[in-house]
């Protein structure tokens, strides 16, 4: 009886979320996030999500090809198609925005905050090449756009507590539109203990305490035609690791942004958008605060990036063009200092990025062509120009001990196209797509330097030498509802050729004490990813309604050994109830056991978990504003589990009781 429920559950893709006349009035909560998804299991905006103060971390992890990386209780790794982050091309409102850590760390979507943002776009594979080449995928963070509706002066405040961890959030926001001239400024402030994972044990260093502060302003010149300013600071301090042998000082970022708008009264051009942007990272990994390490270490890493992007869309006859000429420029500088325990001798010092300056120029076009009022005929493709320098010397000399022939500058031409067909009426939606698309080495693969990964124990280096990596996919969708019932089916292959990843270097002592060896990226001849998701659900009432979604996902390399980070078989159910004022949902979400880790590249087998969460919300309305007051209960059963995405199996958090209150006025 059990396992007829369990299939039946799986069976069913979340939609939480008040009525229809209430979503309208929501519109204005605290989050003010949208999305569009081109993968999705459940649309998560702001009046439905769970938790009004939730994390960029938490909404991108409820699309079907997204899952988190977890190192910690912050700061979690997007992947897209079970391909991590060097795969990926993620950005922010279309800026190209680079880490700072070598262990990934500070991955982009850390900088931002919900506040912050209007949408994301989660493309797959070439689908999210409009800002950048890729491989997996795409994310973008967008901003919110400049608002002159006349609205005046209104305001939100924003709060949060959760009992594991003793987490605490706060959120202000401020915005002051006009027929001319708009204004906003808001800030979030996270802060959080160590966690506990299930049965009341403690993570140590888990920790984490975070700001973040923007302020966009714009001024309408005419009808058509609008410049709008951006900046977002954001402070992490004190960010704990469990999963690594380091924690961090320090991840700060300044990311600003000019932008001109026009948009012309009846011609073809429907948009025109150019943007200058500049943003820089600072981010210090220390291991002060570990108690016993065998030697202590500083690592800090520095990221500019110096950018510029003009997007156009285009609407003729049946065409809808979109165009983007882009470019920018960044510089990745990393160091180590090790300090010896021996007063006599000296600390050792050495780069782990030895200055790379990366320029690239490049050019989107995409035209979807109607074929007729249900189908139509989507193609793209971007080309590009990039280019590696290694400004230190000492970075050529270093990586010239393990490679022939290694200079100081490298130039690659990039090359991505894809095609869909899409098909769709009321109740039927369809797409099947191709597409081939390349990427350049990450900074780490082509030139990092004794980069110790704690998921296999090596030390890595670099590799300036690689290919480029090159992937052949194809995708396919499709949708039926039948009355109250809706059923779904979504699937992408990857079949990637050069497929970097390390190669054991034998006679290669390694750098970290305690490390297995030293491994330097190189590549398989090639690599297959597959998945696949059912998604369905059903209108029981008015008021109550079911759904859920179950995957299946696959790699392997030419080596004919499994790939790393592959996500195994998962499911996801939930039942929702809701009414004008109430709305409550129950959720089963699990995977099953991953029997097909990659025990070459440091992984193990994990267990099948299955955890179940209760969300409930009330939304309060009066004459000067509205309340929505958010509570619930995660891990109900306070299962003490790993996931196949925690680094180094850290358990995830055990029973979790959780309140947000926002109050928006008027």
């Amino acid at each position: 009886m059990k396992m007829q429920l369990l299939v039946f559950l799986c069976l069913l893709v979340s939609a939480t979320g008040f009525t229809q006349d209430q979503q309208e009035e929501a519109k204005k909560d605290t989050t003010k996030l949208e999305e569009v998804l081109i993968v999705s299991r459940r649309k998560f905006s702001n009046h439905r999500q769970e938790k009004t103060l939730s994390s960029i971390d938490d909404y991108l992890e409820k699309s079907n090809n997204v899952t988190m990386i977890k190192r910690g209780n912050y700061a979690w790794e997007p992947t897209v198609n079970n391909m991590v982050s060097q795969r990926l091309v993620v950005t922010i409102d279309g800026m190209q925005i680079f880490g700072a850590c070598t262990d990934k760390m500070d991955p982009i979507t850390s900088y931002v905050d919900v506040s912050n943002l209007d949408k994301v776009t989660i493309g797959s594979g070439q689908e999210g090449t409009e800002n950048g080449h890729c491989v997996g995928g795409g994310i973008d963070l967008q901003l919110p756009t400049s608002k002159f509706n006349g609205s005046g002066l209104k305001s939100s405040i924003d709060l949060g507590y959760e009992t594991n961890g003793n987490y605490k959030a706060t959120g202000l926001d401020l915005e002051y539109a006009g027929n001319k001239f708009f204004i906003s400024a808001d800030g979030i402030f996270r802060t959080s203990d160590n966690y506990d994972a299930g049965n009341n044990k403690e993570v140590l260093y888990s920790q984490f305490e975070k700001y973040n502060l923007s302020l966009q302003t714009g001024y309408k010149f005419s009808e058509t035609q609008s410049l709008d300013a951006n900046i977002i600071y954001d402070k992490a301090t004190d960010v704990g690791y469990p999963a690594l042998p380091m924690d961090v000082s320090l991840a700060e970022a300044l990311i600003s942004s000019l932008t001109h708008h026009y948009t012309p009264e009846n011609k073809a051009l429907k948009t025109l958008e150019t943007k200058l942007y500049f943003n820089t990272i600072t981010h210090i990994m220390d291991d002060t605060k570990r108690p016993i390490v065998p030697i202590r270490m500083d690592m800090p890493g520095w990221s500019d990036t110096y950018g510029f992007y003009s997007k156009a869309d285009v609407i003729k006859d049946k065409h809808h063009v979109s165009l983007n000429l882009n470019g920018f420029y960044n510089k990745s500088l990393a160091e180590m200092t090790m300090f010896s325990n021996n007063p006599n001798e000296p600390d050792m010092f050495m780069y782990t990025w030895p200055d790379i300056r990366t320029r690239y120029t490049g050019i989107f076009a995409k035209d979807a062509y109607y074929l007729n009022d249900n189908s139509s005929l989507e193609s793209s493709v971007r080309f590009g120009l990039h280019n590696n320098r290694i400004a230190k010397e000492e970075g050529v000399e270093s990586l010239g001990i393990f490679h022939d022939n290694v200079e100081d500058t490298k130039d690659r031409t990039l090359l991505s196209v894809a095609s869909a067909y899409k098909y769709n009426k009321t109740n039927y939606k369809l797409s099947f797509g191709l597409g081939y698309g390349e990427r350049a080495p990450s900074v780490s693969e082509g030139y990092g330097f004794f980069i110790f990964n704690s998921f296999d124990n090596y030390d890595y280096i670099g590799n300036p030498n690689l290919k480029d990596e090159k992937a052949l996919e194809t995708n396919f969708s499709f949708n039926q509802k039948f009355n109250d019932f809706e059923i779904g089916l979504q699937s992408s292959y990857f079949y990637i050729m050069d497929y970097i990843i390390g190669d054991l270097a034998p006679n290669v002592s390694s750098m970290t004490i305690g490390a297995n060896g030293v491994r330097v990226y190189n590549a398989l001849d090639h690599a297959s990813i597959f998945d696949v998701y059912l998604n369905s659900s059903y209108k029981i009432s008015e008021r109550l309604s079911v759904n859920g979604t179950i995957g299946y996902n696959y790699g392997k390399g030419s080596n004919n050994k499994n790939l790393p980070l592959i996500k195994p078989f998962s499911y996801f159910a939930e039942f929702n109830y809701n009414t004008s004022k109430f709305n409550a949902a129950l959720q089963l979400e699990g995977n099953g056991n991953q029997s097909n880790f990659s025990s070459l590249y440091g992984e193990n087998e994990t267990a099948s978990y299955a955890i179940l969460n209760l969300n409930l919300g009330h939304a309060f309305y009066g004459k000067n504003g509205k309340t929505i007051l958010k509570y619930g209960i995660e891990n109900i059963l306070d299962a003490n589990y790993s996931t196949y995405a925690d680094w180094n199996n850290i358990p995830r958090q055990g029973r979790n009781f959780y309140v947000n209150l926002s109050y928006v006025f008027p």
